[in-house]
C-alpha cells in the first residue's frame, strides 16, 4: 500500500487516467516516467487522485507517488495537501519526500511507499479488534492529528481508509495518517466546493461538517471517535444505506453505546467515546490525545505518552439525564456575569406541530416585534416559567410575555448554580418540557451549561446562555 487512499483495485498493469495541464488526460502504463520517477504500477485510485509505486530513477529508492486525476478544482486541493503534508513533522503523517511540477506541467506528490494496507483491511479481516490493538491504532493517529492541529490543519476525512498500516517483519503495526487532500485551514471561511457539495466521508462526520458549517480539530476528534467505534463493534456508529441519511443521524440523532453492540466492552468505554461523539464540539475532550488517553484508561492501558497530563474525568452518561456528556467543569471565578438572553425563535417555531385545534388555535401567530430580553443569572438558584398571581408563583424569568408562549408552563424549569460559578438547566418535568442544543432533556433530567448553549421551551421561546 501506498502513500493514499485508494478505493479501487485494478490489476497490476492497468493504466489510470491522469490530468494533464489544459484538461488533457493521458493514461501511465508501467515504465513512463513523470519527474524522475518511473511507473511501477497502479496501487490505487482515490476521489481525486492515482496513486503508483514509482522507483525514484536518481536515489533508487521505491515511492508512492501520487499524481490527481480530477478537475481544476482538484488540482488546487491536490497542491495543497502537499504543502500541508510537508509542513507537518510526525513519525505518523506520511513524510513527504518530493512535490512539484513535471516538465509536462503535471503536479506530482512522492511520498514513502508503505507496504501493507490500511486499517479499513484490517477491521474487514479481523471483525472486531482487541482493546488493545485498537488503541495502538487510535492513539498515534490522535497524536498525528493534535500535530495538524497546531500547525493550523484541519484534515475533514479521518476514517480507516486513510490510516495506512506499514506491516513490514521486524516491528509493531506502525499506522500512517493519510490523504489530507481536503485538508484546510482552520475555521477557514472560504472553499474549494461548489455549493452544497460536501467532502469527507458520510461515516464518519462530525455534525457541524454534515450541516456545512465551519470546522475545526474537534471534527477531526469526532470522526477518530468513529473510527474507534468501528474498531471495537466492527461497524460505524449510524449505518444507513443512503448518504443523505448518515448525515441526517449524524447531526440529530444519538449514537448507540459500544456495549450494546460488543458486551465485553468496559462500560467507561461508553462515556469515552460518546463524549467524544458529542454534538456540540465544546463538548468533546479538547485535544485528539486526551480522547485517546481516556480511551486507553477506561481500557485498562497505560498513557501513550507518559510526559502528557493525566486526561480530564469523564462524566457518566448517568449523571446527564442520558444528554450527551459535556467537559467538566473548569474553576472560574464566581464574578463571572452569566446571562439569559431570551428571544423568539421562527426556526423552531415552525418546526412545531400541534397535538389539537386549541394548541393550533394558541401558536397560530409568531411574534414577530419580539424584543430580546437579557436578564443577569444571580443567586444560586432561578426558576423558569410563566407568573400566575392567583397561584402565586413568580418565576426569575418571566415567560408569560408580552406576548405568552402557550407551550410555558408556571414551573417549567429551573436554573442552578454550581459551587465553581457555571450553571445547570433542570427540567421540572412538565409534559412540554425543555430541549439544549437542539436535544431533549429527558423528565428530571438535567444539563450543564457553556456559554452560547441554547434551550427551547414551549412553542417560540429561546434562551441562550451567555458568560461575560
Amino acid at each position: 500500500m501506498a502513500g493514499g487512499s485508494p478505493t479501487q483495485q485494478p490489476p497490476e498493469r492497468a493504466a489510470v487516467p491522469v490530468m494533464r495541464p489544459g484538461g488533457m488526460v493521458t493514461e501511465l502504463p508501467p515504465g513512463s516516467r513523470v519527474a524522475g520517477y518511473e511507473i511501477m504500477r497502479l496501487v490505487g485510485v482515490g476521489g481525486m487522485a492515482a496513486v503508483y509505486q514509482a522507483r525514484d530513477v536518481q536515489l533508487g529508492r521505491v515511492v508512492a507517488l501520487k499524481l490527481p486525476t480530477g478537475d481544476e478544482a482538484a488540482v488546487v486541493r491536490f497542491v495543497r495537501e502537499a504543502r500541508a503534508v510537508a509542513a507537518v513533522d510526525h513519525p505518523h503523517i506520511i513524510p513527504v519526500y518530493a512535490a512539484g511540477e513535471a516538465p509536462d506541467g503535471t503536479q506530482y506528490i512522492a511520498m514513502r511507499f508503505v507496504p501493507g494496507g490500511t486499517l479499513a483491511g484490517v477491521i474487514a479481516a479481523s471483525g472486531v479488534l482487541t482493546p488493545r490493538r485498537a488503541a495502538g491504532f487510535i492513539s498515534p493517529v490522535a497524536s498525528a492529528l493534535d500535530a495538524a492541529h497546531g500547525a493550523g490543519l484541519v484534515h475533514r476525512d479521518v476514517k480507516p481508509g486513510n490510516i495506512l498500516v506499514d506491516t513490514r517483519r521486524g516491528g509493531p503495526e506502525h499506522p500512517y495518517l493519510t490523504d489530507f487532500g481536503i485538508v484546510r485551514a482552520m475555521l477557514s471561511a472560504g472553499t474549494l466546493t461548489l455549493a452544497g457539495q460536501f467532502l469527507g466521508t458520510p461515516d464518519y462526520a462530525a455534525p457541524e461538517q454534515a450541516g456545512g458549517q465551519s470546522v475545526d480539530g474537534r471534527a477531526d476528534q469526532y470522526a477518530l471517535a468513529c473510527v474507534a467505534f468501528e474498531a471495537l463493534t466492527g461497524t460505524v456508529p449510524f449505518k444507513r444505506d443512503l448518504p443523505v441519511a448518515v448525515l441526517y443521524a449524524h447531526a440529530s440523532l444519538p449514537p448507540p453505546r459500544p456495549t450494546s453492540i460488543r458486551d465485553d466492552l468496559p462500560p467507561g468505554v461508553d462515556d469515552v467515546i460518546l463524549r467524544a461523539l458529542a454534538k456540540n464540539p465544546d463538548h468533546r475532550y479538547p485535544t485528539c490525545a486526551d480522547f485517546g488517553d481516556a480511551l486507553r484508561e477506561t481500557l485498562g492501558l497505560d498513557p501513550y505518552d507518559p510526559s502528557r497530563a493525566a486526561p480530564a474525568p469523564t462524566l457518566p452518561m448517568s449523571m446527564l439525564g442520558q444528554v450527551q456528556p459535556p467537559v467538566p467543569h473548569q474553576a472560574q471565578p464566581l464574578s463571572v456575569t452569566w446571562t439569559a438572553v431570551v428571544a423568539a425563535d421562527r426556526d423552531y417555531y415552525e418546526h412545531i406541530q400541534a397535538f389539537n385545534d386549541a394548541d393550533t388555535k394558541a401558536i397560530s401567530t409568531f411574534p414577530d416585534d419580539y424584543q430580546e430580553r437579557p436578564i443577569p443569572l444571580d443567586g444560586d438558584e432561578l426558576l423558569i416559567g410563566r407568573r400566575s398571581d392567583r397561584q402565586r408563583v413568580y418565576p426569575d424569568i418571566d415567560l408569560i410575555g408580552p406576548p405568552l408562549d402557550p407551550g410555558i408552563h408556571r414551573r417549567h424549569a429551573k436554573l442552578v448554580r454550581s459551587s465553581d460559578g457555571t450553571w445547570t438547566i433542570v427540567d421540572l418535568g412538565m409534559e412540554n418540557g425543555i430541549m439544549v442544543n437542539g436535544r431533549d432533556v429527558p423528565a428530571g433530567g438535567s444539563v450543564p451549561l457553556r456559554a452560547d448553549d441554547y434551550i427551547h421551551l414551549g412553542a417560540w421561546t429561546r434562551i441562550t446562555i451567555t458568560r461575560g
